[in-house]
């Protein structure tokens, strides 16, 4: 039975992953940001265990994880949570660079970093679920794009890095994805959100067990997924 540490999945595709490996009956390890979404998560996975740490406070998960139970071995982590926050440079406040900084590239480059010696017990596999934005940035997106870039170097460099150790990386870039943070999208662009138009978090779930159940002979650097209608 295979260990896998997820982040995001309270919500969105972070969800139906937690969800999808749950119902086949792997072991699961939520990271959680409080004591109150811990319990959530342990309600709505029987049996699965939960970390607490917050990734927007990236300096602070070792002291919060020096003072709980870590797992002795991971299969998989799964960084699958993030934040959005549009606007043109001209108006970013540095606040708002380092809320996104922080959460999706500080915090998970620091939160492998930790749990490197039970990836490299396992010869386990690190999954970045990026966006259409590591690839390409548009105009209102300098922060949230400036971050996705960020995280497909860490996960460039971390394949060459722990490779000799076992590990594989993947990165997976989906499209718009029918989510809790494309409906915040919508409405930070002013513009009507119709979940049909766009990707299922089931389908971009399907993804990421493609590239997390591929056989030891082989491996999935980059994967893009864009909406088929």
């Amino acid at each position: 039975m295979a260990t896998h540490l997820i982040t995001g999945a309270g919500s969105g595709i972070g969800a139906s992953v937690a969800r999808r490996l749950h119902e086949r009956g792997d072991e699961l390890v939520l990271l959680a940001r409080d004591a109150g979404r811990a319990k959530e998560f342990a309600q709505a996975y029987p049996g699965a265990r939960t970390l607490v740490g917050d990734l927007a406070a990236p300096d602070r998960l070792s002291w919060a994880f020096s003072h709980q139970t870590m797992p002795e071995r991971l299969d998989s982590l799964l960084h699958i949570a993030g934040i959005v926050d549009l606007g043109p440079v001209g108006d970013l406040t540095p606040k708002t660079w380092h809320a996104q900084l922080d959460v999706n590239l500080v915090g998970p480059a620091e939160l492998t970093r930790l749990l490197l010696p039970q990836l490299r017990a396992a010869q386990g596999t690190v999954i970045f679920v990026n966006s259409g934005a590591g690839l390409t940035a548009h105009a209102g997106w300098s922060a949230y794009a400036a971050s996705k870039h960020g995280l497909r170097a860490l996960a460039d460099s971390l394949r060459e890095e722990e490779k000799p150790n076992g590990i594989r990386v993947s990165s997976v870039y989906p499209g718009r994805t029918a989510s809790p943070m494309q409906a915040k999208v919508h409405q930070q662009e002013g513009k009507e959100y119709d979940p049909a138009r766009w990707i299922s978090t089931e389908s971009v779930a399907t993804t990421v067990l493609t590239a997390l159940d591929l056989p030891r002979d082989a491996e999935i650097n980059d994967l893009t997924v864009r909406p088929g209608q």
